[in-house]
């Protein structure tokens, strides 16, 4: 039980003043930058989506 104790203690202290943590400008900017990578990715997920459905639709129409 002592070794749960100590390790509970030294994480707080760990988190409380060894961690350097981001400011809010800090944390809105790489907010951005995630939501605008993501975004670029969904879209080109979609186009190989549409991409590949289009190529599928038009070998299926050749053979029926």
């Amino acid at each position: 039980m002592a070794k749960i104790k100590t390790y509970f203690k030294e994480t707080y202290e760990e988190l409380a003043h060894k961690v350097t943590w981001p400011t809010w400008s800090e944390l809105q900017t790489s907010a951005i930058v995630v939501m605008v990578a993501s975004l670029i990715i969904a879209l080109m997920v979609l186009a190989l989506d549409v991409s590949f459905r289009n190529i599928l639709e038009l070998l299926y129409g050749l053979f029926y």
